[in-house]
């Protein structure tokens, strides 16, 4: 029995250098508003083991002091009150309180994923004339979409920033919520369908560093994965160069098909991207005769369009729908356009007198 308890320990401990391979890359991050976030996690462990360690000394010291055996502990049956630890009791947790309220208000304020960088790290600060890497952000089941309106370039499954330089992402989503997550660079922000969210953070190291989706999104949820390579500017310039020789065009036809459910998609590289893409998958109308959701908001707030609008439904035929090569995509049923530049009354008019 004794051997037996022997191996098990000694087992145990052989498995204990493989802990040494873990990377707990949020308590080691490469990116200055992730670095912040750490010291929020330290900062609050620190206050809550004001009370935790105490506690859990003091349980141990009781147990111990005022057991059976102990015949020289102090028995005291009629005691009930000490304003000594009646204060102690109420105080700290106030003053604990305090604290994490204040450092709560702060962090909230300065580390608001909307608000643009003030700095590259903690010992620099950024320079006025710097431009941030603006990157548009997609996400599709089950796959990431990356824009880069700045070079006219798009990238699926992969993304790259050049160290010590801002990124400031704009995100949406195609279909259900997901949740664009870079532990090494910044905390999760979470992307919606007809909506945007916008993310700024920095990389202050050159990496590769992991990127998922930290949101359940169906089925291919757990190979919605991409790399993040935080490059020097010069690798990251050959970098722009390598995806400007794809020769493929992200056409809104091709995006279309890309949107199209899949899982576990390779890395792909499109050297264009049409005109107007992201604000068109952003407003939902990459169809060429859906009405954009903006406008459709707009004439909201003007009252609407009343009996038209019922009856103004469009969807792509059968035959259109094999054309484009879109035959798997799934059908959609949506509002058109229905007024023109130089006939605004024409379509409204038209859907009137075809009402029943």
């Amino acid at each position: 029995m004794q051997h037996s308890k022997t191996f098990r320990f000694l087992a145990l401990l052989a498995l204990a250098p493989i802990l040494t391979g873990c990377n707990a890359v949020l308590l080691s991050p490469s990116g200055d508003i992730a670095l912040q976030q750490r010291n929020l996690i330290y900062i609050s462990v620190a206050l809550m083991l004001i009370v935790i360690v105490p506690v859990i000394f003091l349980t141990l010291f009781f147990a111990w002091r005022y057991r059976a055996s102990n015949t020289k502990a102090t028995y005291a049956p009629e005691w009930n009150h000490s304003t000594l630890i009646e204060l102690v009791i109420w105080l700290v947790p106030l003053l604990i309180i305090i604290a994490l309220g204040a450092v709560t208000w702060v962090s909230t304020h300065k580390l608001d994923p909307y608000r643009p960088l003030e700095r590259i790290d903690a010992q620099r600060a950024l320079p006025a004339n710097v431009q941030p890497l603006t990157v548009e952000v997609v996400a599709l089941d089950w796959k990431w979409l990356f824009f880069y309106p700045e070079y006219g370039i798009a990238t699926v499954n992969e993304l790259a920033a050049p160290v010590d330089r801002p990124i400031a992402f704009r995100l949406t989503s195609s279909s259900v919520m997901n949740s664009f997550f870079i532990p090494a660079l910044a905390g999760q922000i979470y992307t919606m369908a007809g909506m945007e969210t916008q993310l700024h953070a920095i990389i202050n190291k050159e990496g590769v560093y992991d990127g998922f989706s930290s949101n359940y999104s169906g089925a291919g949820f757990s190979g919605m994965r991409f790399k993040f390579h935080g490059l020097n500017t010069e690798d990251f310039d050959a970098w722009v160069k390598t995806v400007k020789q794809s020769q493929a065009e992200l056409s809104r036809v091709a995006y279309l098909q890309l949107e199209v459910p899949s899982e576990r998609e390779p890395v792909r590289h499109y050297a264009s991207v049409a005109p107007g893409l992201y604000d068109a998958i952003l407003n939902r109308c990459v169809e060429p005769n859906r009405m954009c959701m903006r406008d459709i908001m707009a004439i909201d707030a003007q009252g609407g369009m009343g009996v038209p609008g019922i009856y103004n439904m469009a969807e792509l035929d059968k035959t259109t729908r094999i054309n484009l090569g879109l035959e798997n995509v799934r059908q959609q049923t949506y509002v058109s356009g229905f007024c023109t530049t130089t006939d605004p009354a024409f379509s409204s008019l038209k859907l009137m007198n075809a009402s029943p």
